[in-house]
């Protein structure tokens, strides 16, 4: 798992660079697929270090937030095609909003079973509320594409901090069917820093507080311990984290009540339940039954590949060089002109190398 600073950009690429960069992404996509299969496709865009290269080869900013967005959208414009078998649904903002009808609309192309098309949109859905309400960390979603094919998904996405100014990218591993909170992980949390303390609710550490969760919803007794709550915390709150939140869905928990859940990822998935509720249900977990939540930021490190000065942690030399020798190869089996070859090459050694 691993984070790489991601200041906040606004703007867009220019139109020659994004067509540079589709022109270069087309054939190193192909040759992975090509080469390696489908299955190492999905390994390799899951995973949080190739991302960031392949955004550094095609052009972009080391360390832009926008590297994002504008990989996810060079890599819909290439995938998106009669030419591929893998669909990118979703995006940035608006389009991100649209990502259960594209599911749809790109599953019929691909001849998926409409069973697996609810799985996809289900998988969607949870994995976008999972990082935006049940990990809090102070970055709220804006960025959200699920990329999948008939056999596997995986899911990038985005959050923002106005405050700070920053943006973390979360990551999550690709896999055939969606197998559960307990198996299913993040590939990598992409950020500047740590947060000193935050609400991770997915953790494994968090499964018994999952569990009360839930109980709490279904026997109806979150009324009376919220009340209880707003007492507590005056006496047991040791810090920010710990604030109540003063607005809660109530007719959200009066239906999770109705639904009755039989697990945290179904209680997620009830429309209205959302940070603030989840928030107020941990706290009540924490503060009033003693059963604590994993409260340390998933994010790891700050570099890709480790930093010059050791800090804060030495360059994997290894898999610096593993890096720099597969994308290489890639470009140079391209089909591009030579000229354009040796821009992408300057762009990989300087990207790498700073």
């Amino acid at each position: 798992m691993g984070t790489i600073y991601l200041p906040l950009h606004y703007g867009k690429a220019p139109y020659w660079l994004l067509s540079k960069m589709k022109k270069l992404a087309k054939p190193i996509i192909w040759l992975i697929i090509e080469e390696f299969g489908e299955e190492e496709f999905f390994r390799r865009i899951s995973d949080p270090i190739f991302f960031q290269s392949f955004s550094n080869v095609l052009g972009f900013d080391w360390n832009s937030s926008g590297s994002t967005t504008v990989l996810t959208g060079v890599l819909k414009s290439v995938l998106n095609t009669s030419e591929f078998e893998i669909r990118i649904a979703g995006g940035k903002g608006d389009e991100a909003k649209k990502t259960p009808e594209q599911i749809i609309k790109f599953s019929e192309e691909l001849g998926i079973k409409e069973n697996r098309t609810k799985e996809l949109i289900k998988v969607s859905r949870l994995v976008a509320k999972l990082d935006n309400s049940a990990l809090q960390d102070g970055y709220d979603l804006y960025h959200h594409a699920l990329i999948f094919s008939r056999d596997y998904w995986t899911i990038v996405q985005q959050g923002m901090n106005t405050r700070q100014r920053l943006a973390r990218r979360y990551h999550w591993d690709f896999s055939r069917h969606w197998k559960g909170l307990e198996k299913e992980k993040h590939s990598g949390i992409m950020a500047e820093k740590r947060e000193k303390e935050v609400m991770n609710l997915i953790s494994q550490k968090s499964s018994e507080a999952r569990e009360l969760i839930v109980d709490l919803v279904k026997d109806r007794s979150f009324k009376k311990d919220y009340k209880k709550l707003i007492s507590a915390i005056k006496i047991k709150a040791p810090s920010k984290l710990f604030l109540i939140p003063r607005r809660i869905d109530w007719e959200a928990v009066e239906k999770a009540y109705n639904l009755q859940p039989d697990n945290f990822e179904n209680l997620l998935l009830i429309k209205g339940i959302g940070k603030a509720t989840l928030r107020a249900l941990a706290l009540i977990s924490d503060l009033i039954y003693n059963v604590n939540y994993d409260k340390e930021d998933p994010a790891k490190y700050s570099f890709a590949l480790g930093g010059k000065d050791g800090v804060p942690f030495p360059v994997d030399r290894k898999r610096y060089d593993e890096v720099i020798e597969f994308m290489e190869e890639v470009v140079k089996q391209t089909e591009l002109g030579e000229f354009e070859k040796k821009q992408a090459l300057e762009r990989l050694a300087m990207s790498l190398r700073r």
